[in-house]
């Protein structure tokens, strides 16, 4: 007899069908007793008899998880016992036949979402059991449906799906390689590709036309609530005969607003995805991956405070700073306990405190508004377009801190107003990323996002660029697009030229023979009439996230690893034996 599910039987009163499936749940009434029997399309209910002597025998001593097969007919039930709750509520399978597939031990962790939930570490140790939740499974369909949905839209822009090498090149791309050592030949590593880069652009080469894949990529980063370690996965995509970024941009924007309103059910705050040059993003939100779902931008005050005597903010624009300052409705509601929190938070972001203003009953109440003149007082109201029971505060240091520090706060104080409508979806394209930018730790300037992006200008612009001031002014054809203040894609138009990649390293003081030996294949497959191209690579994993209404990250994959970059249900990392190490010609230094 063919397996009938928890689904199906509804449409099969008076039927004998055969279900399996996992106990979800045990219930004796001495007389009767009754089985939840789950299965991936739900629960049905199964009632054994004694007068099924063999079958409630077993019965007896079933647990939960206990995987059984049973045949039985599946009837109505009365009116009085039907359950509206589920979807099989209305039928039961009286059981005839019955047989354990399976024992089950006492589970560690729940394998049901009602009820308490176990602690992550647990869950990610027993994750095969984790999955069998049904928000779990749920998670997964949707996420298959959602790669479903990619590749039909690719396919239908004549997109092409190549795979490329997980076995690749080490190169700098931004972040840590994970390094493979070679057994044939020793001292030499593979590296796992950060991003299909270097392969993709050879396929434009190589007469690709549109050329997309579902790619597996590689980081040594920490993890965190929107990263997970190791490995991610992202829809990588490059179009030939391209050098203008818009055309990367408007082929793939409907498929991000498609996703948000036909698979996510979200509500777009707007039709029109604007275009956000990098530098005025940080300027009026602080970041380069602002949240646009509320307002809350950051106000210069620079120019108005240019005569004030408050010694703060005085002695900041004195000193080449500026003053900005965001506007927080509802904020005069504020404690102060909970303002030191904010302080602290702004502290963490390298502020030396935070100042504010209250609007009560038409005043400024403010532990600094008796250094401010009228006419300061009444232009930072105005200009901030704050009312009674708003409160205004402000960022004073160098421009880069200040952004940082406001930007940092307008996402904290958008959490504590629940501003963050999870209904509501926001798109921006963030564009004309800096091509360099300057590293504190290593005190030198070096690539901004990577160094495959075409510099606006081309190589003249390089060639002007004979300072570090210069070189931090250069503007790359570099854009990413933000979701709800997540960056979802980076992408650009691609430097095809040799001379254009010789010259942008040659400013950070690399000579021609180690990008040859960095990015030999891709430098000399250039030099063979390389057309000129664009793409740009989406994070599915932390899209999918968004749209399914998580906020970690690791609940949208199957197997992650924990916050530690630990995976516990395999134990990996782990040490290998003396044998392997040997074969791959390799010693662990004490």
């Amino acid at each position: 007899m063919q397996r009938t599910t928890a689904h199906e039987a509804i449409s099969q009163i008076g039927q004998q069908v055969q279900v399996s499936g996992w106990v979800n749940s045990r219930r004796d009434h001495g007389g009767l007793i009754f089985i939840d029997l789950r299965d991936h399309t739900g629960i049905v209910q199964l009632v054994i008899n004694p007068e099924q002597a063999e079958a409630f025998g077993l019965a007896e001593h079933i647990r939960d998880e206990y995987v059984l097969r049973v045949i039985g007919a599946v009837k109505e039930r009365d009116a009085g016992l039907k359950n509206p709750n589920i979807a099989t509520g209305d039928i039961e399978v009286t059981v005839e036949t019955l047989e354990i597939l399976n024992k089950s031990e006492p589970l560690p962790v729940a394998t049901r979402d009602e009820g308490q939930q176990s602690n992550e570490d647990l869950r990610l140790k027993y994750r095969y059991l984790d999955l069998r939740r049904p928000s779990m499974q749920a998670n997964l369909k949707k996420r298959s449906a959602y790669y479903k949905a990619l590749r039909q839209y690719m396919d239908e822009h004549d997109f092409t799906e190549v795979t490329t090498p997980i076995l690749a090149n080490s190169s700098p791309e931004g972040a840590r390689d994970f390094l493979v050592p070679s057994r044939v030949h020793p001292g030499k590593f593979y590296a796992l590709p950060q991003a299909p880069q270097q392969f993709k652009q050879l396929l434009m080469v190589g007469g690709v036309e549109r050329y997309y894949q579902i790619a597996t990529c590689f980081r040594d980063e920490d993890p965190r609530a929107d990263r997970l370690y190791g490995d991610f996965y992202q829809l990588d995509l490059e179009m030939a005969f391209v050098d203008d970024g818009e055309v990367v941009r408007s082929t793939m924007e409907p498929l991000i607003k498609q996703l948000a309103t036909t698979f996510g059910g979200k509500t777009l705050v707007s039709e029109e995805v604007p275009r956000i040059p990098y530098q005025e993003a940080m300027d009026r939100f602080g970041s380069d991956k602002p949240d646009l779902r509320f307002d809350m931008e950051l106000i210069d005050l620079s120019e108005d405070l240019q005569s004030t005597e408050f010694g703060v903010f005085k002695n900041t624009l004195q000193a080449g700073g500026v003053v900005k300052a965001i506007c927080v409705k509802g904020g005069a509601s504020l404690s102060r306990k909970q303002i030191d929190t904010f302080t602290d938070i702004a502290k963490s972001e390298g502020a030396g405190g935070l100042a504010y203003i209250k609007y009560e009953n038409g005043e400024s109440v403010s532990p600094i508004a008796k250094f401010l003149s009228e006419v300061e007082l009444h232009t930072i109201r105005q200009k901030l377009g704050a009312q009674d029971g708003d409160a205004v505060f402000f960022g004073t240091d160098q421009r880069a801190t200040v952004n940082k520090v406001l930007g940092r706060l307008r996402s904290e104080f958008a959490d504590h107003f629940a501003l963050k409508d999870p209904n509501k979806v926001a798109l921006a394209w963030i564009v004309d990323f800096p091509f360099y930018e300057y590293d504190q730790s290593a005190r030198k300037v070096d690539f901004g996002h990577n160094p495959f992006s075409m510099p606006r200008g081309g190589v003249e612009a390089l060639r002007a660029a004979d300072t570090d001031e210069k070189k931090l002014a250069v503007v790359a054809d570099q854009y990413d697009m933000v979701m709800n203040g997540y960056e979802i894609c980076s992408g650009a138009v691609r430097n095809h030229n040799p001379e254009v990649m010789y010259e942008a390293f040659g400013l950070l003081g690399y000579d021609h023979e180690y990008v040859d030996a960095k990015f030999g294949a891709m430098i000399n497959a250039f030099k063979f009439g390389a057309p000129p191209h664009a793409g740009c690579a989406f994070g599915i994993d932390r899209i999918f996230m968004v749209l399914i209404g998580e906020d970690n990250i690791r609940e949208v994959v199957a197997f992650p690893k924990n916050g530690s970059g630990v995976d516990t249900m395999m134990s990996s990392p782990s040490v290998v034996d003396a044998a392997q190490m040997s074969d791959l010609s390799l010693k662990v230094l004490e």
